[in-house]
């Protein structure tokens, strides 16, 4: 018998927070410094999801480090302005908080990051736990973060729903033996999402009202 839905697992980046265009523009300042004419926008939207490392040892293995922190450098300029929260993220976040569901941030961006992110948005409290990049030696789609959350939480897989924007967090789920869910508002499309398979596609992040209400009865 399949169990209720009581502990919410959520990417952050373009799943609750909306960094699309901060990421593509960070990216394309960087690229266009170092590989003018290389990389269009387009190409860019691949790098939406993996990890900073993962992205930047395919593209040039011996100048990572260096490409990841001038990255880091000019996200921080941009950030503020170019970011924005998703319709009703907030309130429903609080709402689901209210019903007593475990909830944490699993994502492949460092920590200082999320909280910023948090503090914009006004809810920095509602999270039991954030796994970031720092705390992990593989990011998703490894199950090492979604694992390690679930431990934290004193949550068990069964009982456990994984949410994101790409296909890292739908397979990072799947590997980690939780349901997964896919954001139809991700940048890459609902049709992209719903090929890896996710149990759920959420129209709208209040959806997760309706997935949850069985737990909290």
């Amino acid at each position: 018998m399949t169990k209720d839905i009581n502990t919410l697992l959520f990417d952050f980046d373009g799943t609750l927070l909306d960094t699309n265009e901060l990421i593509i523009q960070t990216f394309l300042s960087v690229l266009d410094e170092h590989f003018p004419g290389r990389f269009e926008r387009e190409d860019v939207l691949h790098f939406i999801g993996p990890s900073l490392k993962q992205t930047f040892t395919a593209i040039a293995p011996e100048r990572a480090e260096e490409l990841m922190e001038q990255y880091r450098t000019v996200n921080k300029t941009l950030h503020d302005e170019l970011v924005a929260e998703y319709d009703g993220v907030a309130e429903t976040l609080r709402l689901l908080k209210s019903r007593g569901l475990k909830m944490a941030i699993v994502s492949t961006k460092r920590g200082a990051g999320i909280r910023h992110g948090l503090e914009l948005m006004g809810i920095e409290g509602i999270f039991d736990v954030i796994v970031s990049l720092d705390e992990v030696k593989e990011p998703k789609p490894d199950p090492e973060p979604v694992l390690l959350a679930l431990e934290r939480l004193n949550a068990s897989p069964e009982e456990a729903l994984m949410i994101g924007d790409n296909s890292h967090d739908i397979e990072g789920g799947q590997n980690a033996g939780v349901r997964t869910a896919g954001v139809a508002w991700s940048i890459k499309g609902e049709a992209y999402l719903a090929g890896f398979g996710p149990d759920y596609m959420l129209q709208h992040i209040r959806d997760l009202l309706e997935l949850t209400k069985e737990a909290v009865q």
